[in-house]
């Protein structure tokens, strides 16, 4: 059930509280079937069509869908309804990978899985096309530089990862970065629309090494684009030792958010126009990444996807 701690500072279950949630169901899917402890590499396309309200009973189901020789892709629906009704609709569903790593941190085999039934196949010729198309987002991400040369609106979170953060290995819990992606996110779009927004997307969120408990964080969000009502923000998180200070990415994500009105509902933002190089390139790659994406597009399901017998 989701409770009032789950809210965010609007009273509302958060982006960043879902893909916490996800991340923990897909862990366990991916550790059951592979039977070593696994790392998230990646999460992308989450499309938050429908919110959580507090009070609500939530499921999360994760299957896996595809296997690599370590990797495991594994799609994860959310649902949620009210208790006095009992009966639950889809939130969200996406597609993450992870890898199972042995007691030396290093990638393992996994068993081969083999698709039973009609949604297994759509889901894993979905999963490998997804792929491909993941492998052009990530070179186009690489081209793109993050530094004082901005204009954009940008905001900084610097902490240190408490140990509340652990997760079973040891590191810091995926979910745990994604909610404070989404915290930075959401700081940077409100404060650029002067008002409230909520997250409506999540792509893009690659893990390239481990976050550990104790490490000086730094969550760094800036808009790159702008819709009619939508803010793109790119996330990266750095972390490392505090004694050092020398601090090496650790994840980056893109989070698009829409301005809302008083009353909840959708409106127009201030419009970014970029005139620095910088951001200029991030403003085309934002755009580049929206074309791709819409090419992909599917209807997110009424209904939980059926378990084979």
């Amino acid at each position: 059930m989701a409770a009032p701690m789950d809210a965010n500072v609007r009273g509302r279950v958060g982006a960043g509280r879902m893909l916490e949630w996800i991340d923990k169901s897909a862990y366990a899917c991916a550790a059951a079937w592979s039977g070593h402890y696994c790392v998230t590499a990646h999460v992308g396309n989450v499309r938050f069509t429908r919110p959580v309200e507090v009070g609500h009973i939530v499921e999360v189901q994760s299957r896996i869908v595809h296997t690599g020789r370590t990797s495991m892709h594994i799609v994860a629906t959310v649902s949620s309804g009210d208790p006095r009704q009992g009966e639950l609709r889809v939130n969200t569903q996406c597609l993450l990978v992870f890898v199972a790593v042995d007691d030396d941190r290093k990638p393992t085999p996994v068993p081969t899985f083999t698709p039973q039934d009609e949604w297994e196949r759509d889901q894993q010729e979905r999963a490998v096309t997804l792929t491909d198309v993941r492998t052009r987002i990530e070179a186009d991400m690489v081209k793109q530089s993050y530094t004082d040369g901005t204009e954009s609106c940008r905001e900084t979170l610097r902490f240190l990862a408490a140990p509340t953060t652990v997760n079973w290995g040891g590191n810091v819990h995926g979910g745990v970065v994604m909610e404070w992606i989404d915290e930075a996110a959401t700081l940077v779009a409100e404060r650029w629309n002067q008002g409230s927004a909520v997250a409506v997307y999540a792509g893009g969120v690659r893990f390239h090494q481990p976050l550990h408990v104790g490490d000086f964080v730094e969550v760094q969000a800036w808009l790159i684009h702008t819709g009619t009502s939508s803010m793109h923000v790119s996330v990266r998180v750095r972390s490392g030792n505090p004694r050092t200070g020398e601090l090496n990415l650790t994840t980056e994500c893109t989070m698009v958010l829409v301005g809302l009105d008083n009353d909840g509902h959708k409106r127009a933002v201030p419009p970014w126009k970029p005139t620095l190089s910088e951001d200029v390139a991030l403003d085309t790659h934002a755009q580049t990444m929206v074309e791709i994406r819409a090419r992909l597009l599917r209807a997110i399901p009424l209904e939980v996807p059926p378990l084979v017998d």
